[in-house]
């Protein structure tokens, strides 16, 4: 078969032909839809009833539109209250940060005297001047020599009741 070409004026004729056939389809769409939505709103939504003239409406409308208005400052005012305490807020978080960062170091060993650790407890103005140290050792030699004296005193002791014949009798005895 061969194929024909067709000539232009017929291919205007059948576009033109298929865009009123479109158009037809588009608007008998849209007319469908305006009768969906006149129906779901019957349907759905009662009529309005308006009792009292026009200018009780637009009376009606003003009042509204000042509460309306009312309402937008007092957000408006609420809006910045809360934005001021959100950033006094931050402020005081960034304060609560800072003295906690500041964390004291662990604490070292520091071999001192005594008189130096009175020095720093009591600061510079009163100066007190002890040996503690000569107290300490004095102490200790008179433990030394009383421990060394019942030592002594002990074995004394035990010669005296063992007597002659020796340790024997001293444990028999008891």
């Amino acid at each position: 078969m061969s194929e024909k070409k067709m000539s232009s004026s017929r291919k205007h004729h059948l576009k033109s032909l298929m865009l009123q056939i479109a158009k037809n389809l588009i608007e008998a769409e849209n007319v469908e839809a305006i009768e969906v939505k006149k129906r779901y709103m019957s349907e759905n939504c009662p009529s309005l009833s308006i009792h009292g003239s026009l200018a009780d409406l637009q009376e009606l409308c003003k009042t509204v539109h000042h509460q309306i208005d009312k309402v937008d400052e007092e957000r408006y005012d609420l809006s910045i209250k809360v934005g001021k305490c959100d950033k006094e807020i931050e402020d005081l978080k960034i304060k609560v940060i800072e003295l906690q960062g500041m964390k004291k170091p662990a604490l070292k060993k520091v071999r001192m005297s005594a008189d130096a650790m009175l020095s720093a407890l009591l600061g510079t103005k009163h100066k007190v001047t002890m040996d503690l140290r000569a107290n300490l050792k004095q102490v200790k030699k008179e433990v030394k020599e009383e421990e060394k004296e019942a030592v002594g005193d002990w074995r004394k002791t035990i010669d005296d009741k063992a007597g002659m014949d020796g340790r024997k009798k001293m444990f028999e005895a008891a």
